[in-house]
């Protein structure tokens, strides 16, 4: 499959030009100004191309609950939002703790072929919060484990699981949240469990990545973490830098001050965040009117973030790249993230002029749950292309 994009402004988390890209059989092939190939040519005048989005932390819900989203809507969401690759919690039902669970979510991903997928196991069997024995069985098809939707509320278990890890060379995934304290304190609940999982992490050598940050406490622990040497990673979310308690959303971690906030845009101004993750966690309107948390969040995700980043002078294009391409990309241990020749052919076409309101009835997911319903923003995606191949074209 060929495709060259023409005069386009490319974008990635270094480099920012006018030029064209050539794309032959899935890879970056060539870069340069009035390339002439004999293929399918896609017009970028006028729009930014920039590397596609990788989520580090997503649910699609299947197997189990795929009245709320399934591995095709999921990834038709997710090419609309303008990435490429995911990662996907383990909390399903059955928990993904097997291989045998493990491996029918990857086979039916390759089916549908539209994103990259790779699926966490859980980091106790069954979410129980108890064994770790079936992390013996995990094959090299599992680069992440996670407790997502519950912290490990055992330090015992915590360490040995993290023991594990190193071992095989696995990413830990911290959902930083203790249980016990969240009825006294949702804030102290995070901030003690980070504090936790980042002194097991440096005492076993073990690689931690810390989802959905949002107290400027937690992350502070994680800054003098990283700045002692700690193998640390850690995720923000586009609600947690747009919004602020006052949106009554339900979502865990929930929303926090607007301190917290301007403390999370620091640490990405300073270089401490590795990446922007979405969460993107769907639901069902009654189980949303239930009470149950989470923002649908891969179709926002990019246009929040522009608006809210870039267009408030936070930070540049670039570095919005490195935060949702690049870092995600090389965490993942993905070819992919940055226009390079060389590197896969996954790439996102933007139009970052227009201003529109979001319509959450226009959403390729089953969940049309989001605080960011009529929000108007910046930053739409036009086209994604995946090796090649245009996998998304805005209507």
């Amino acid at each position: 499959m060929e495709l060259l994009i023409k005069n386009a402004r490319i974008i990635d988390s270094s480099q920012d030009f006018i030029g064209d890209v050539y794309i032959n059989e899935g890879i970056i092939y060539e870069i340069g100004k009035k390339l002439e190939k004999d293929c399918e040519i896609l017009n970028g005048e006028e729009y930014i191309l920039a590397p596609s989005f990788v989520d580090l932390h997503s649910h699609f819900r299947e197997p189990g609950y795929t009245y709320k989203e399934d591995l095709l809507s999921g990834s038709q969401a997710g090419v609309r939002g303008g990435y490429t690759a995911v990662n996907l919690m383990a909390n399903t039902n059955p928990v993904c703790s097997s291989m045998n669970t493990i491996n029918k979510v990857l086979k039916k991903a390759k089916e549908i072929n539209l994103l990259d997928i790779h699926q966490c196991a859980s980091i106790t069997e069954d979410l129980k919060g108890e064994s770790i024995d079936h992390l013996c069985e995990l094959t090299t098809a599992v680069r992440f484990i996670s407790d997502d939707g519950k912290g490990v509320a055992n330090s015992k278990i915590m360490l040995d699981a993290m023991l594990k890890a190193k071992e095989k060379d696995l990413t830990v995934i911290s959902h930083a949240e203790n249980e016990e304290l969240v009825e006294v304190d949702t804030r102290l609940a995070e901030n003690m469990m980070t504090w936790r999982d980042i002194t097991l992490s440096k005492f076993t050598g073990c690689k931690l990545h810390l989802a959905h940050v949002s107290t400027k406490e937690a992350m502070k622990d994680i800054i003098e973490g990283k700045k002692q040497g700690g193998r640390i990673t850690c995720e923000v979310t586009p609600h947690h830098l747009a919004l602020t308690e006052e949106t009554e959303y339900r979502v865990n971690p929930p929303m926090r001050k607007t301190e917290d906030v301007n403390y999370l845009i620091e640490a990405i101004k300073e270089g401490f965040v590795d990446v922007i993750a979405t969460d993107h966690a769907p639901h069902s309107t009654e189980d949303k009117i239930k009470g149950a948390p989470g923002i649908s969040g891969l179709e926002t995700s990019f246009a929040v973030c522009f608006t809210k980043l870039v267009g408030e002078g936070h930070i540049t294009l670039n570095k919005l790249s490195e935060l949702m391409s690049k870092n995600p990309a090389k965490i993942m241990g993905l070819n992919k993230g940055e226009i390079k020749i060389g590197f896969d052919g996954d790439l996102v076409v933007l139009d970052t002029k227009s201003k529109y309101n979001i319509d959450t009835t226009e959403f390729l997911s089953k969940g049309k749950n989001s605080p960011f319903e009529g929000k108007a923003v910046m930053g739409k995606v036009m086209y994604t292309i995946k090796a090649g191949n245009i996998v998304y074209k805005a209507k």
